[in-house]
């Protein structure tokens, strides 16, 4: 693990309940964390969660996500523990996955150490909205670039909308600036949606409920409007490899996470 922000399950003299849990403390370890938001409940230490980033990713395959969620759960009184864990390519995702395991968004909100920062308040927004979501999202993709362009996109199918319910959710990184955008957009089908991807043939097409936004989402988009454009992103679809090369190496880790 990273000592840049270390963390402890302190499951020395407990048991893993099942199978899953036994295997997975063997991942755990075996990887190359680096925790960026951790809660734990007190005042009996029965949960922990964590979101992590697992730079060993940057050596596997490309585009795979490279954030962990961690969910610990606890019997005190059977000296057993449960502990599962979940890939996504974005934090926010990764905190959504934890808060539907009960841990408060409050409480795994903020993230410490030294990364990029949220560009603007619809960032914000968005991520707020995403981590908030419940099972809102049916994630069908996901694609992660840790070098130019470095960016994320998360494929999803929404529940909620009657119109446009194929969300792409793009994490875009300026690394000179120090900051990263994160933008929901809205497709009739899975395949358009995959063609954009593809192509970036234009815009991301807004949600259709942003017509209706609140006073503050139009001002944030106002503000947004006024900004300097965002420069045009090489192709990075989802016909990208996915499998490793034949030799593989380290690829050049630029990530958000880094």
């Amino acid at each position: 693990m990273n000592d840049d922000f270390d963390f402890d399950f302190d499951l020395d003299e407990l048991a893993p309940t099942d199978d899953a849990s036994a295997d997975a403390v063997e991942r755990f370890w075996s990887g190359d964390l680096r925790a960026l938001s951790q809660h734990h409940t007190t005042p009996n230490g029965s949960h922990s969660f964590v979101v992590a980033h697992d730079q060993s990713v940057t050596w596997g395959v490309p585009g795979a996500p490279q954030v962990m969620a961690i969910a610990v759960a606890r019997d005190l009184n059977r000296f057993t523990f449960t502990l599962e864990t979940s890939y996504h390519a974005t934090v926010s995702f990764a905190q959504a996955w934890l808060v539907e395991r009960g841990c408060p968004p409050e409480k795994i909100a903020k993230i410490h150490g030294d990364v990029v920062k949220p560009a603007d308040d619809l960032t914000l927004q968005v991520e707020r909205q995403i981590r908030e979501s419940g099972t809102r999202y049916e994630v069908l993709d996901t694609h992660t670039s840790d070098f130019d362009p470095s960016e994320t996109w998360t494929l999803t199918r929404d529940t909620r909308p009657s119109e446009a319910a194929i969300r792409v959710f793009h994490e875009a990184w300026d690394h000179v600036a120090g900051t990263y955008t994160m933008r929901e957009g809205a497709f009739a089908d899975v395949d358009t949606a995959r063609s954009w991807l593809d192509d970036r043939d234009g815009p991301l097409p807004e949600p259709p409920e942003y017509r209706y936004a609140d006073g503050a989402i139009l001002r944030a988009r106002v503000a947004l409007s006024r900004s300097a454009a965002t420069p045009a992103m090489p192709k990075a679809g989802v016909n990208a490899p996915r499998t490793p090369p034949a030799a593989p190496g380290r690829r050049p880790a630029q990530g958000r996470l880094l």
